[in-house]
């Protein structure tokens, strides 16, 4: 039986098995085992894109229009897919310039701008809210609906409960404490979270797992299948309209804002931001993630129309809130404990939502919109304080609250008129206002901090103007004719119909006006302003992050003078004074050559880089904008022109081009180097083959010759068959002796050619007929294919019968022992002829083929070892038909025998042949 306190006993425990999980990844963290640097939990984590919205409002949105929820999906999909380049460059950028949020982020860009940082966390808070009240409703409406059971109730008219009687109130507050103790435990906003990590990819385990639980129970325990359960939806005429797209007018260009929009969601929201981003431990995992995340996407969005059909056919419609169908259905059911996974399902998936932007919201409220006013009020002193960091952690432990009861207060007033969807979408609109500064920022140097103000600014007014007042109207706190009439009655002031735009819904409305006019305002005022001269090395530096990235510390672009102990008192006060030697002993062990313990004098000057990497460092802290006013506050800094940045940037990029040209000499260093030591282990094989090679006939010959002279009464039979076998030996190594002159004198440039006309039909029959006697040897059968016109070619005939003879022994050599066979083919061509040796033998594997040409490589067999022969024979040969103006090559698979051809060029003799040196013409 579910009880409240079995539901209360499995929520709380396995909120505990979460901070265990946290725990223990924070733990490995500290001892250099992180749990988290791993491509398939990075990939996990990134799931915190689904929240309550995929769980419950999904199916929600699917009873209502369909497949109209899959656009919220397809985007994250194409992002991952098509998008990654930008995906990687952002990654990139933040960690360099170790950014702490989005609001930071585009700070840093433009100029690292205190205003600019200040805009965007007032935009990222207000449209974060909705979404925060959206998984507050999640939470509060599933427990109210299984604290009930068996009864099946849908709680409403939230408003109405007071404050401290509504269980939503108390949630928001456990959040909220929870968000504390997962999330502002250390300070440095950009030493990452990894127990929170590891949290966040258990939470997107158990979500799926829960979801796919009920779309199976569903599918396949109240009903027969996807078949079963569409054709009866068919039957329903409420359900029918269902299988087919809106065709009305504008449905498509919704979708496709629909689409964009959640390609900026998943990029631009905070949550997302700080789990792609700031999280990160390695850059490469992203490989990994770009088809994980979509394959997640895909797994957990199987089963939404099934469910939503199944509770439509349960239910029927309007008597049930199709969002809380996935909980309801094992209810009706029966299946209490499928149930109570769905409800913590469902809690994980809106509390990795809530703890994740509870964060990022935090640290944005702290670094970008309260440090910069606390640190210019000369009344508060901040400058003589000697340990800021419990300020610090005080205001983002209250930032924690205050977002959290902001989002309880939007759900409480507001967002129970409201879908879980229609209140996410409002909040994607709002995060959409990012991305022409974001994107135009990486991508184009002309940026300025001017028109990026500009078009937010916009963005942001008709975001409220078009979706934050129409809802204030629909709670009652505005006039219904703010919407029906228009402000002033301005009928073209409409928020749903600006301008008499009437097409589309509300949110692709919204969504069309305020990024319009937010893209119109960027790049218009862009072009007509000035950038400072920050600006312009801050556009240098992220627009051309893999150029910069790990070359410059943006010690360049800073001229002025410090000491290192004001540098020193400066760190102290936001970092501690135990971290503070931390840092400054790495940075002279890295800088200072020589030095691994350096004596920090106070009144020593500092120079550029340490004054970067001080600000650096408390930009992890508080953030680049803050960062960059309390450093302004303790250096004497000599402002840089437009024309200084760019001279810098001159030099810059020419010392990074000289070095690259360095790493690419010192890597053609390196394989050459390579190359000798392959080619000095190639001699040494050479030298002991050949010395091989040598001494077997040598061998033989002596021992014959011993032989002879100690009986020399031997039988005249026997006494021919030494003397042959003498002579056979002799021969042997008179090829061999030939094969290293020959290759000497090619190498060389020494080889004396004679060039005349050449009939190849004779030249293959004087091979043969060298070579008859190895044939005979081993049986092996001959085969010829020979047109009986064959045209002449110009050429060395002693060169090129060696080159058949070549292809000939070495078909012998490999042919099959039992029943060998070589293939001699001639194909005449337009412009060649064309030669083919083809064995029956043990073949050559694809990556042999183009070794066995190279000179003292020969491929060892398995069973047979290494073949005889100097490793010379078909280098000489490539060399010959190289130098008559053909190719050879070799086809072969292992097993099935191989196939060398050469090409010959016909006609004239070839003008090169005429050109080069040591060419004896035939007489």
């Amino acid at each position: 039986m579910l009880t409240t306190e079995t539901i209360l006993f499995f929520s709380f425990g396995y909120i505990g098995l979460l901070f265990a999980i946290a725990y223990i990844g924070d733990r490995h963290a500290q001892i250099g085992q992180s749990l988290v640097s791993n491509p398939y939990i990075y990939a996990l984590s990134l799931a915190v894109y689904c929240t309550a919205w995929t769980f419950y409002g999904s199916v929600g949105r699917a009873a209502t229009s369909g497949v109209g929820f899959l656009p919220t999906y397809i985007g994250p999909t194409l992002v991952a897919t098509l998008g990654w380049f930008v995906l990687r460059k952002i990654i990139r950028i933040s960690k360099v310039h170790r950014i702490t949020s989005i609001a930071d982020f585009i700070a840093s860009r433009y100029g690292k701008s205190t205003t600019l940082g200040s805009v965007v966390t007032i935009i990222a808070v207000l449209g974060i809210i909705p979404y925060i009240s959206l998984q507050l409703k999640a939470i509060s409406t599933s427990y109210l609906v299984i604290k009930d059971y068996p009864l099946i109730h849908i709680p409403r008219h939230f408003a109405e409960i007071p404050v401290f009687h509504d269980t939503a109130f108390y949630i928001a507050l456990i959040l909220a404490v929870f968000t504390i103790l997962f999330g502002t435990r250390s300070l440095e906003a950009t030493e990452r979270h990894e127990g929170l990590v590891a949290a966040i990819a258990f939470e997107s385990i158990v979500k799926l797992i829960a979801f796919l639980a009920v779309g199976i129970f569903v599918t396949y325990g109240i009903y027969n299948g996807f078949g079963d359960i569409f054709s009866r939806a068919r039957a329903v005429p409420e359900l029918q309209r269902l299988f087919t797209l809106d065709i009305r007018t504008g449905s498509y260009a919704e979708w496709c804002i629909h689409i964009f929009l959640s390609m900026m969601a998943v990029m631009f929201l905070p949550r997302q931001f700080q789990i792609m981003v700031v999280e990160n431990v390695n850059e490469d995992h992203l490989n990994k993630a770009i088809w994980l995340f979509p394959l997640y996407l895909l797994a957990i969005n199987i089963f939404v129309l099934p469910i939503a059909f199944g509770g439509v056919l349960q239910f029927g419609t309007g008597s049930m809130d199709a969002d809380t169908f996935v909980l309801t259905l094992p209810m009706a059911n029966h299946n209490e404990s499928l149930a109570l996974l769905v409800f913590i399902g469902g809690m994980s998936a809106a509390t990795g939502m809530v703890i994740v932007a509870t964060i990022a919201l935090s640290t944005m409220i702290c670094n970008d919109l309260v440090m910069p006013v606390l640190l210019r009020l000369p009344s508060l002193r901040m400058a003589q304080r000697a340990d800021l960091s419990d300020i610090l952690l005080a205001i983002r432990r209250g930032s924690n609250v205050l977002v959290m009861m902001l989002g309880y207060g939007y759900f409480h007033f507001v967002g129970e008129y409201y879908t879980l969807v229609s209140i996410g979408l409002i909040s994607f609109a709002a995060v959409a206002q990012f991305a022409p500064a974001i994107l135009g920022g990486i991508f184009w140097k002309r940026a300025t901090k001017t028109g990026a103000l500009s078009g937010l600014v916009a963005g942001f007014v008709l975001w409220v103007y078009t979706l934050v007042l129409p809802s204030l109207v629909q709670a009652g706190f505005m006039e219904p004719g703010f919407v029906t009439r228009g402000p002033f009655g301005v009928a073209w002031l409409k928020p749903f119909a600006l301008f008499g735009l009437q097409d589309f819904d509300h949110v692709a409305h919204a969504v069309f006006w305020s990024l319009l006019f937010n893209t119109l305002l960027f790049v218009g005022v862009s072009l007509y302003s000035r950038p400072s001269a920050i600006e312009h090395s801050q556009a240098t530096l992220f627009v051309e992050a893999y150029r910069y990235a790990g070359e410059t510390d943006g010690s360049s672009f800073w001229r002025g003078t410090a000491s290192v102990g004001d540098l020193r008192s400066l760190l102290v006060r936001f970092l501690g004074r135990e971290r503070t030697e931390e840092e400054l002993a790495a940075y002279a062990h890295r800088h200072i050559s020589g030095r691994r313990r350096y004596k920090w004098e106070d009144d020593l000057e500092a120079d550029a880089g340490l004054v970067n990497y001080v600000e650096k460092l408390l930009a992890g802290t508080i953030g680049s904008a803050s960062a960059r006013v309390v450093v302004s506050k303790t250096v004497k800094e000599e402002p840089l022109g437009i024309e200084e940045v760019m001279d810098i940037l001159d030099e810059t990029r020419q010392v990074i081009a000289y070095s690259r040209e360095l790493e690419k000499a010192s890597a053609d260093l390196r394989a050459a180097n390579e190359r000798l030591k392959e080619l000095d282990r190639l001699k040494d094989e050479f030298i002991s083959t050949v010395t091989h090679e040598l001494r077997t006939p040598l061998t033989s010959v002596r021992s014959i010759a011993e032989i002879l002279h100690a009986n020399p009464g031997i039988g005249h039979l026997q006494h021919q068959e030494f003397t042959a076998i003498i002579v056979k030996e002799s021969e042997r190594l008179t090829r061999l002796i030939n094969q290293v002159l020959d290759f000497q004198k090619i190498e060389t440039g020494r080889m004396a050619w004679q060039i005349s006309e050449v009939d190849l039909k004779a030249v293959i029959h004087d091979a043969l007929s060298s070579t008859n006697s190895l044939v005979q040897e081993k049986r092996i059968r001959v085969e010829q294919d020979i047109p009986d016109l064959v045209p002449t070619v110009s050429g060395d005939r002693d060169r090129l019968i060696q080159v058949m003879v070549n292809l000939i022994s070495n078909a012998v050599k490999f042919c099959a022992d039992d029943d060998g066979r070589i293939g001699i083919g001639v194909a005449v061509a337009p412009d060649h002829v064309q030669v083919a040796v083809k064995d029956n033998g043990i073949g050559i594997s694809r990556k042999d083929r183009e070794i066995i040409f190279q000179e003292f490589r020969q491929i060892k067999h398995t069973l047979k070892g290494r073949p005889p022969g100097s490793g010379l024979g078909l280098t000489i040969t490539r060399r010959i038909i190289g130098f008559h103006g053909g190719r050879i090559w070799v086809e072969s698979e292992p097993g099935q025998g191989s196939t060398f051809f050469f090409t010959l060029p016909r006609g004239k003799r070839p003008a090169y042949l005429t050109e080069k040196k040591h060419i004896v013409p035939s007489e």
